[in-house]
């Protein structure tokens, strides 16, 4: 399937920004079953300073704010074409060792309820994905999707206390909960398309878990699916922190505010 995205994120300051440096990671990766064809992004108020690819194999852009800046705006427009691949990404690449991804970080530390949820898991009798199917419908039930009770600083355990939660919550708890049972498990951010809208105002969070003889497999705790040719794979890591859209700092007292627009249909 050939997906077109159009992505518009636009900051607002308060105050003029005497410096900032944003990373961005915003660029699709073409990799089995996904083929970037065309990406292009568009900056006011700001300019790329450099590009690399980060230890996840996330295609970074730095980008500085023009000094006295008081918006920034950054629009993407890109083709992908996708293949549905039942979620299956396969052979692990990258330079991070894969033993890495089951490490615990500050977003998935396990508590009480989340180990509560890997000890409800069954055994792996029946087989690694069906294990991880299951401990994805705990997850879901254990979190109500709800925008409004979790942010991006939220931790997986936060959420479980909560019983509401998003995305990046079911991804968070679930990649926990597979790193206890002895996953390697990681989060990814990108796309989805929608089959009721095209309009959108955020991107799309799901885990992904590495299985012996597959390789990594995408699990979509939200919408209880793996991952299909809707879907469009843009950054990994350990945690939302690692694979975040736009992360940075700058400096003045000034607050932001921001307006997002994300649309994604096929072509």
């Amino acid at each position: 399937m050939r997906l077109k995205i159009n992505h518009s994120a636009r900051y607002r300051y308060t105050a003029p920004v005497s410096y900032g440096l944003l990373q961005l990671r915003q660029t699709p990766k073409s990799r089995a079953g996904q083929q970037v064809l065309s990406w292009k992004h568009h900056i006011e108020g700001g300019r790329i300073e450099a590009e690399y690819e980060d230890h996840n194999a996330n295609w970074v852009q730095l980008i500085s704010l023009d000094t006295g800046a008081e918006a920034l705006t950054i629009s993407t427009d890109g083709e992908v074409e996708v293949e549905d691949r039942a979620g299956v990404i396969g052979t692990h690449g990258g330079f991070t060792p894969l033993w890495l991804f089951k490490r615990s970080t500050l977003l998935t530390r396990p508590g009480p309820l989340l180990r509560r949820i890997a000890k409800s898991a069954p055994d792996a009798s029946a087989g690694d994905l069906a294990r991880l199917h299951a401990i994805a419908g705990l997850v879901r039930d254990a979190i109500h999707y709800e925008p409004g009770w979790t942010d991006a600083d939220s931790k997986a355990e936060e959420a479980l206390e909560a019983g509401h939660g998003v995305c990046q919550d079911h991804a968070h708890v679930f990649i926990a909960a597979a790193r206890l049972l002895g996953y390697p498990a990681r989060y990814a951010g990108g796309y989805l398309m929608m089959n009721d809208r095209i309009q959108q105002d955020a991107g799309h969070a799901w885990a992904e878990v590495h299985v012996s003889g597959l390789g990594w497999v995408g699990f979509d705790i939200s919408n209880a699916i793996s991952p299909d040719s809707r879907y469009v794979r843009v950054a990994t890591g350990l945690d939302y922190r690692e694979a975040a859209p736009v992360s940075g700092m700058r400096f003045g007292a000034a607050s932001e505010s921001l307006d997002v627009s994300i649309q994604v249909q096929q072509q």
